[in-house]
């Protein structure tokens, strides 16, 4: 048996996500660009979010694109909010609500990195 081919797009689609690689593998569509992704949830995120929240996003963002997809990890949360309030969990939870508002703020958010730009 002779393994599928993929084309080059899979192969240099290093700043894409695993989502992309398997949407290719399934529908032949072509890799998308975490910066491209991060842009079309802005639009979403500065509509759905206050400005607060919409400014941790932008960080958690900032991440996402320089590290990939395994910064949207739950686990990620409390180190970027470290990150993002110099260590002052107080600082975060003062800006962007309680730990279970914050925890839906950023699991919440993420549906609009994989959401088309001509609607959901």
């Amino acid at each position: 048996m002779t393994p599928p081919r993929f084309s080059t797009a899979v192969y240099n689609a290093g700043n894409s996500d695993l989502f992309d690689v398997l949407a290719y593998v399934a529908y032949a569509l072509p890799p998308v660009a975490r910066t491209a992704r991060a842009d079309q949830a802005r639009v979403y995120i500065n509509s759905q979010f206050n400005a607060k929240q919409q400014a941790f996003l932008d960080f958690v963002l900032a991440h996402y694109i320089t590290v990939g997809v395994e910064e949207l990890d739950q686990e990620k949360l409390t180190p970027l909010l470290r990150l993002k309030y110099h260590d002052s969990l107080a600082d975060a939870i003062a800006d962007l609500g309680k730990p279970d508002e914050i925890g839906k703020v950023f699991a919440g958010f993420q549906k609009y990195l994989y959401t088309s730009a001509g609607g959901e």
